[in-house]
């Protein structure tokens, strides 16, 4: 379950919040349905128009942690590497670290991947390719944040073309913090990561559902040529 106590103080966007109730920026028909407003209506039908929806645990209880430890141990990687922050996923290839013996790995994807690692600042132009390639991906998918600049602007915080916080823009699990953090702190990153979804915890794709409109809100208000689907399933 997805304590909702723990992002409440997580500020909306509201002017753009409250355009939702304007016909021209609605992006939703139903609850279920989305407009895909921002397309030609020609090329609407080449997309799904279907919202992100939550995913309920499977109620037996040995057969989740068995899956849950599954996914844990098999963790492939799709490295989104803005800046200088990228430079230390590589070094966890290398013998030293060598990752494949925790069960991960580098993908090419996001059809691939099950992590979404992102690595430096981001930039207004970088979100839109973000937020493509998170909802692209197939589920359960997780997010870990890597750097400062992603975190919170890092020395980029006062820029005008950089995003502060990621997670205003798409859910992350888990933080490593650094200008920028060493091989072996992003190796704990992975790690932290894996032991949240052995335990349950890691549910950002679920949040990602169930706050969609915020999330959408947020994304647009900095997105400004948005030309693309509404969720890019």
């Amino acid at each position: 379950m997805i304590d909702k106590d723990k992002y409440k103080d997580v500020n909306p966007v509201e002017e753009e919040v409250k355009t939702l109730e304007s016909p021209k920026n609605n992006w939703y028909v139903d609850e279920k349905t989305l407009a895909n407003a921002d397309l030609p209506e020609e090329e609407r039908e080449w997309f799904s128009d279907a919202r992100p929806q939550v995913v309920p645990p499977i109620r037996w209880t040995p057969m989740e942690k068995f899956l849950n430890w599954a996914r844990a141990k098999s963790l492939w990687i799709l490295a989104f590497g803005t800046g200088c922050g990228a430079i230390e996923l590589r070094p966890l290839l290398t013998a030293r670290y060598d990752i494949s013996r925790f069960g991960m790995a580098p993908r090419p994807t996001p059809r691939q991947a099950s992590v979404f690692m992102i690595g430096g600042y981001v930039s207004l132009k970088t979100l839109k390719r973000i937020v493509r390639s998170y909802e692209q991906m197939q589920g359960p998918k997780f997010v870990v944040a890597v750097c400062s600049c992603a975190i919170n602007g890092g020395m980029y915080w006062d820029s005008y073309n950089t995003i502060k916080r990621i997670d205003n823009y798409i859910p992350v699990d888990v933080y490593v913090t650094g200008c920028m953090p060493r091989p072996e702190a992003v190796l704990s990153g992975f790690q932290k990561l894996q032991q949240l979804i052995m335990d349950g915890k890691a549910e950002g794709q679920n949040l990602y559902a169930e706050k969609f409109d915020w999330y959408k809100a947020n994304q647009k208000k900095v997105i400004k040529d948005w030309n693309m689907p509404d969720y890019n399933w």
